[in-house]
């Protein structure tokens, strides 16, 4: 018998490898963006204008691109992906939920380059044709849905990402939901409820902290998606002015420039947008985290209440 001491010495031995890699991989990261973060100084940060060849490097305009597909992506994911999660995990008949559930599961597995290929050969043409008009004219062709129709650009990258992060925020979600207390949704019942006020005023409640926590992890990956954005954003190294307008994200102008950065500080602008870019995903997953402690804090206390 291997003594308890033994395992926590090994356990703690494995976290602290962990540890290092990880300190390793983010101090070899800012190493080699420093002489980019030397030389252009904060400004590097705000500035908007990206020309290698005259060493006028900003990367604002990727954060600015980055941020505004994420939330393109979320803003339509979420509430489809949740109502997909409640259906699956209570409206559905249950000779259904496992085989939807495993294809939701599937998804997950497909490689973003399919969803870029998919996105630009079958969705760019139906989004140029029908829904970039059908959007032009609720605006009379003004912003936010002005400019050439062309189907690639922000709008597209968006939706497309959408679709990338919905397996994941479904499965997660779908898990979550499933883990509310049965005898709370079957006192809800005995009251006389109805399964959409159970499911509106009990499992979701229940299971907010859950869900919040799987938002988070759906918002992670499209913070970072890189090639099937890269297929479908356009890549111009500008402002979108318009959700038709091309543009450019943090991940995509890596992807494109890093084999030709031989410009003085190219490279290393490079790796301090991918600094950059970590930097927001951590942002991101820290506030979520306390945000989650916070709901589930709250939630403790309302149950020692009741």
């Amino acid at each position: 018998m291997v003594p308890d001491g033994a395992y926590r010495v090994g356990l703690a031995t494995v976290a602290a490898v962990f540890a290092l890699l990880l300190l390793a991989f983010v101090t070899s990261l800012v190493v080699q963006a420093r002489p980019a973060f030397a030389h252009f100084g904060f400004g590097f940060l705000t500035g908007t204008k990206w020309d290698p060849v005259h060493g006028h490097l900003g990367a604002l305009t990727f954060v600015v691109g980055t941020l505004e597909t994420t939330m393109i992506a979320m803003v339509i994911a979420v509430p489809i992906g949740l109502g997909t999660a409640l259906a699956l995990a209570y409206a559905l008949p249950r000779r259904l939920q496992a085989p939807l559930s495993m294809g939701v599961e599937l998804l997950a597995a497909v490689p973003s380059v399919v969803y870029g290929l998919w996105g630009l050969l079958v969705v760019a043409p139906a989004v140029r044709t029908v829904l970039e008009p059908a959007l032009a004219k609720l605006t009379g062709g003004h912003e936010p849905f002005g400019g050439i129709q062309e189907g690639i650009g922000l709008l597209l990258a968006g939706l497309i990402l959408s679709i990338m992060v919905l397996p994941t925020l479904v499965a997660i979600s779908r898990d979550v939901l499933i883990a509310v207390p049965h005898e709370q949704v079957e006192g809800a019942y005995a009251l006389g409820a109805t399964r959409w006020q159970v499911l509106r005023r009990v499992v979701v409640p229940h299971a907010r902290a859950g869900l919040l926590g799987a938002t988070t992890l759906a918002t992670g990956r499209a913070l970072g998606e890189t090639i099937a954005v890269t297929m479908v954003i356009g890549n111009t190294v500008s402002f979108a002015h318009s959700l038709f307008a091309p543009t450019a994200t943090m991940a995509s102008v890596i992807a494109n420039e890093f084999t030709e950065a031989t410009e003085p500080f190219h490279l290393s602008a490079l790796v301090a947008v991918a600094v950059i870019l970590l930097g927001v995903a951590i942002l991101v997953n820290v506030t979520a985290r306390l945000l989650v402690r916070s709901v589930g804090g709250r939630q403790r206390v309302g149950l020692g209440v009741a």
